[in-house]
């Protein structure tokens, strides 16, 4: 599974992008992206997604 960004809730913050560890994440246009074949979830680096934790906006980073 991987994680998708909602571009209508996202404000380009950039905050998840720097958090990847796998840099799965990063702007295309006017919005971030996530690289689904790259997404691991952080699974081997974190307990949890680093983009939903840190995200300003819940719900904007979301399983696909």
């Amino acid at each position: 599974m991987a994680y998708k960004i909602d571009a209508a809730q996202c404000t380009q913050c950039g905050a998840c992008e720097f958090e990847c560890p796998n840099g799965a994440i990063r702007m295309k246009g006017d919005t971030y992206i996530v690289d689904a074949a790259a997404c691991t979830e952080c699974e081997g680096h974190f307990d949890e997604p680093q983009c939903d934790a840190v995200c300003p906006i819940p719900g904007t980073c979301v399983p696909v």
